[in-house]
C-alpha cells in the first residue's frame, strides 16, 4: 500500500458515506455536492473493490467489508484529526479545545473532579470529555489509545505504552454495616464463601489475580461496570466488594456500609496516565500530562488509617 498515491480526503467521505448510508446526506454532512460524493463513492468502490453501500429496496445497507471499515474509519478519521491538531507551542490560558480522556467512574470522581477544577482555574478555554473505560480496553489498548488524549488505569492491567504516574491508592473491602457474619477483619475463608459484588472484568485487576494465586476464586453474585454502585450493592447484604479505598472512604458515609482490611498483604494501587506515542512531542498533550501529574502529587498518600468521614474531610483540605 502506497500512502503518496492515496487522497486522504476520501477518509473524510468514507466516514460520511458508512455513516449515512445515503450519498446525498453524506455529501451535505462534508460540504460536497450529489455529483461529487457520488464520484467520491466510485473511487472508494473501486480501491476496496467492494460496492461498500448496497441498494436494499429503497435504501443502501453495508456489505460485510462496510461493516468492518465503519469502526475502522472512525478511528482513523480521529487519528488524522489528532495528528494534524499537533501543535508546536501550546498556551494554555489562551487555547480553546477539548481533552477527550477514558476513565473508570473511580478515576473521575477521585482524580478527574480536582483535575477539572485546575483545568478551570488556569484554563478556562479548555473542556474535558470524560468517556467509560471499554471493557475492551486490554484486547485493543492502541486503538483506544489512539483515539483519545489519555487512558486513566492502574499499572498492572495494561502495559508497553508510555505512561505518567498520578497518585496511589490501596485495595480494600467493603461489607454491609450490619453485616452478620463479618467483624472488624475478612478470613480467607470470607472471601471463597461470601457472594461477591465485582467491577466488570475482574480478572484483569491485579489485587482480582492475586486472589487466584492464594487459591481463592470469588463466588460472582453481581457485576457492574461502576465502582460508586459497589457500595450500594453490598449494604443490607451478604455481599462483599473488593474496591479502591480511596472510593470506599468517600461512599462509606453515603450508603450502609464499612470500610475492612483484607486477609492479605493486597497489591498496591498506583493509578496512571497513558497515552499513544503520537501524542508524546505534542506540547498540548506535555501540558496535559504535567498539569495531571501536579494535581496527582497534591492527592498525597492515601487514606489508610482513615476511620471517619472528618479524617477523610481533613485529608482533602490538606492536598489542597
Amino acid at each position: 500500500m502506497n500512502l503518496a498515491r492515496l487522497d486522504l480526503n476520501l477518509v473524510v467521505a468514507l466516514r460520511a458515506l458508512l455513516e449515512e448510508r445515503n450519498v446525498t446526506r453524506a455529501g451535505q454532512r462534508v460540504g460536497l455536492s450529489q455529483p461529487a460524493m457520488s464520484a467520491a463513492l466510485s473511487r472508494l468502490r473501486r480501491h476496496f473493490d467492494d460496492d461498500l453501500l448496497a441498494r436494499v429496496g429503497g435504501h443502501y445497507e453495508l456489505t460485510a467489508l462496510g461493516q468492518v471499515l465503519l469502526d475502522r474509519t472512525s478511528t482513523a478519521y480521529d487519528v488524522l484529526e489528532r495528528l494534524f491538531a499537533s501543535q508546536a507551542y501550546f498556551d494554555p490560558a489562551k487555547e480553546n479545545r477539548e481533552f477527550k480522556l477514558v476513565a473508570s467512574d473511580y478515576a473521575v470522581a477521585i482524580f478527574g473532579t480536582e483535575l477539572a477544577r485546575v483545568i478551570h482555574e488556569e484554563a478556562p478555554g479548555i473542556r474535558l470529555r470524560f468517556s467509560q473505560t471499554p471493557t475492551t480496553v486490554v484486547d485493543d489498548t492502541a486503538t483506544l489509545l489512539s483515539a483519545s488524549d489519555g487512558l486513566f488505569m492502574p499499572h498492572g492491567v495494561i502495559s508497553d505504552f508510555p505512561a505518567t504516574d498520578l497518585y496511589d491508592d490501596r485495595w480494600v473491602f467493603l461489607v454491609a454495616r450490619d453485616h452478620p457474619s463479618v467483624d472488624d477483619r475478612l478470613t480467607r475463608q470470607d472471601l471463597a464463601r461470601l457472594p461477591w459484588v465485582t467491577y466488570q472484568r475482574t480478572y484483569d485487576a491485579p489485587a482480582v489475580r492475586q486472589l487466584g494465586m492464594l487459591g481463592i476464586e470469588p463466588r460472582v453474585e453481581v457485576s457492574v461496570d461502576s465502582f460508586q454502585s459497589l457500595p450500594l450493592l453490598v449494604a443490607g447484604t451478604r455481599r462483599i466488594a473488593l474496591v479502591q479505598e480511596r472510593m470506599a472512604r468517600m461512599m462509606e458515609p453515603i450508603a450502609a456500609v464499612r470500610v475492612v482490611e483484607p486477609p492479605y498483604e493486597a497489591v498496591p494501587l498506583r493509578e496512571a496516565l497513558w497515552w499513544h506515542p503520537v501524542h508524546t512531542h505534542d506540547a498540548a498533550h506535555i501540558w496535559l500530562r504535567e498539569t495531571a501529574a501536579r494535581v496527582g502529587a497534591r492527592l498525597g498518600p492515601g487514606l489508610s488509617g482513615a476511620s471517619d468521614t472528618s479524617a477523610v474531610a481533613a485529608h482533602r483540605a490538606g492536598s489542597r
